[in-house]
């Protein structure tokens, strides 16, 4: 039989990288750490009901002043777990989540744009993005862990590698569907490639994007959990301490904490969406 030590040359690989790019990756998790504390001083610093009152808000603007269903939800669902006692828990969730949403979308929209420009580019992107999708969300604990140790960022690290394929595809997805005769219009009036970009395709492509966004959210959520295995913290490690502990009671009010947390920035962004979506058929 043939040996294919293929796990043993990722080992070497991943050692090399720890060896020769620890400047590299220090800085990275400085930075990350920064945008992680960030965040969390944010949410930490008004009193709860302060922030319970600027999310119900946010979500009355984002659904049209006209609607309260979801801004009522907001305040009932936060009401609910500052009750269970896990605001805190679950603002440093929602500090990890929000800043690998935005790494993720950092690095996945230029490259959803420059994958939905160039056909060559999407041939060699779209492999690469089937490969992250597919790979199991716990092997990226492995070399987020030998890059970053044991803490937040290697859990950031390793929920933006999970969560940016959807970004990538429904950016280039979006870009692919502006119609043909629109863009030939900007051809016709003389725009250049950057201004096609930025005042025909982006635009209409922003209902796309936003549902990239929204996916991008979900599935940092989903790598709450497993991230709190290697020391991300929050709602995330209520669950595992629940499950390690047999505490029923913990687990389901951690999970409980972690549905409302979802519910409300999927229809966040949903509305987001939308409301984009209406903007340019009006």
């Amino acid at each position: 039989m043939i040996s294919i030590p293929l796990g043993h040359y990722f080992e070497l690989i991943i050692t090399w990288m720890t060896d020769n790019w620890s400047v590299f990756f220090k800085g990275v998790e400085n930075t990350v750490e920064s945008l992680i504390d960030f965040f969390e001083m944010i949410f930490f610093l008004p009193h709860p009901y302060l922030m319970i009152a600027v999310f119900a808000g946010l979500a009355w603007w984002a659904t049209g002043w006209r609607k309260y269903g979801l801004a009522l939800f907001t305040v009932i669902g936060y009401l609910l777990i500052m009750g269970m006692g896990l605001w805190e828990r679950t603002m440093q969730t929602l500090a990890l989540v929000l800043v690998a949403t935005f790494i993720a979308l950092l690095v996945g929209v230029p490259v959803g744009i420059w994958s939905g420009r160039r056909d060559s580019v999407e041939r060699v992107v779209r492999p690469i993005l089937d490969f992250m999708q597919t790979m199991p969300a716990f092997v990226y604990l492995i070399p987020a862990v030998f890059f970053f140790s044991i803490g937040k960022v290697p859990g950031a690290v390793a929920t933006v590698v999970f969560a940016m394929p959807p970004c990538v595809r429904l950016t280039t997805l979006g870009l692919k569907q502006v119609p043909h005769d629109v863009l030939e219009a900007s051809d016709a009036f003389g725009c250049t490639p950057m201004q096609q970009l930025f005042k025909v395709q982006l635009p209409m492509a922003l209902p796309s994007i936003l549902a990239g966004v929204n996916q991008t959210i979900m599935l940092a959520l989903s790598m709450v959990v497993i991230a709190a295995l290697i020391g991300a913290g929050g709602l995330g490690a209520q669950v595992v301490r629940g499950v390690q502990q047999l505490r029923l009671g913990l687990g389901f009010e951690s999970g409980i904490a972690i549905v409302v947390l979802a519910m409300y920035l999927d229809r966040i962004t949903h509305a987001l969406g939308s409301k984009s979506a209406r903007k340019q058929k009006g």
